[in-house]
């Protein structure tokens, strides 16, 4: 690759932070200019993350997720924290949410979800092991899928069988988990193997601000015309979305604690217990009924809150876990 179609994707990256939050910015101004494209946007949703996610894993290599799986402790904390801390600290908050179903629903899908996207990204800007998350983020994504279903169940009780239906978790494994990773790794074989495939492959993971951004937009774009009247009940959830990031930043530091990692580890366990899966489960979101047609919106706006969360974290968490002070 040319020194030349670097610098663009070395600049690009550097300047995440300020590149998603103008998507973000672009996707609110789009949809609120052109409310009539929002159902087309909706439908690009899928496709739009499916590409991201495949490049997501596309820099997982398969020998490496087979490691992964032997660093315990760090395998541990992440799992805990996600798994265990989360649910709880969502279940304390769960009495003080609106009464509105859809809200409910909505903070339930969002929050029980672990990041497995700009996840990475953000942790690497603030000294986190990027790399331990990046090869954690297959596991995180199927335990997600399978518990989550459990998790609702817990919360909402036996009303949940009325209103959320098996076939979109199912669609959601197969698209955004099953296809991504097995066209990830079959690129990865034909790369290993031949010069075309390893130049595919580099070009491929090249993309990666590009997607989030058109991914942030879309999502973004599409939900702003559903806020009309209800601006109002979304708002509301904001000072949970905002308690969860404070609250989980000193869980997080606990656990990894607890777990004796070293500090890039801990600062990577802490980012995957704030970020929240809300690009993911956002297709879940919209398939629930009509009379939940709030939860789309509640799930669009913790992606806001916690981008914009993320800029705090990327300085304030390597202060709360700083990096020991050596001897001369």
């Amino acid at each position: 690759m040319s020194q030349e179609s670097q610098g663009p994707v070395a600049r690009m990256e550097h300047h995440q932070i300020p590149i998603y939050l103008g998507a973000m910015a672009l996707g609110a101004l789009l949809g609120w200019a052109a409310p009539s494209a929002a159902a087309g946007l909706e439908h690009a949703i899928n496709p739009v993350l499916g590409a991201l996610l495949f490049v997501t894993f596309l820099q997982v290599p398969a020998a490496d997720l087979l490691r992964s799986l032997r660093d315990a402790r760090f395998l541990g904390a992440a799992l805990v924290v996600n798994f265990a801390v989360v649910p709880l600290v969502v279940a304390a908050m769960f009495t003080l949410l609106p009464a509105d179903q859809a809200i409910r629903v909505g903070v339930l899908l969002v929050l029980l979800c672990p990041c497995v996207d700009y996840v990475i990204v953000f942790s690497g800007l603030a000294g986190g092991s990027s790399r331990r998350l990046l090869a954690a983020t297959p596991l995180l994504l199927i335990v997600q899928m399978m518990l989550l279903p459990g998790y609702l169940y817990l919360f909402m009780g036996a009303e949940l069988a009325d209103i959320v239906e098996a076939g979109p978790f199912v669609e959601a494994f197969l698209l955004l988990i099953v296809i991504p990773l097995a066209l990830a790794w079959t690129l990865q074989a034909w790369a290993a193997r031949k010069p075309a495939g390893r130049r595919v492959s580099d070009a491929a993971t090249t993309t990666m601000v590009p997607l989030m951004a058109a991914t942030l937009i879309t999502v973004v774009a599409s939900q702003v015309p559903k806020l009309g009247g209800s601006l109002a009940d979304a708002a509301a959830v904001i000072p949970f979305y905002v308690a969860f990031l404070v609250v989980m930043a000193f869980a997080g530091r606990m656990i990894a604690r607890l777990f004796r990692l070293d500090v890039p580890a801990s600062r990577a366990v802490v980012f995957t217990g704030a970020t929240r899966n809300s690009l993911v489960v956002l297709p879940l979101a919209l398939a629930l009924p009509e009379d939940l047609a709030l939860a789309p919106v509640v799930v669009v706006t913790q992606t806001l809150v916690e981008v914009i969360g993320m800029v705090f974290y990327v300085r304030l968490v390597p202060r709360l876990l700083p990096e020991p002070i050596t001897a001369e």
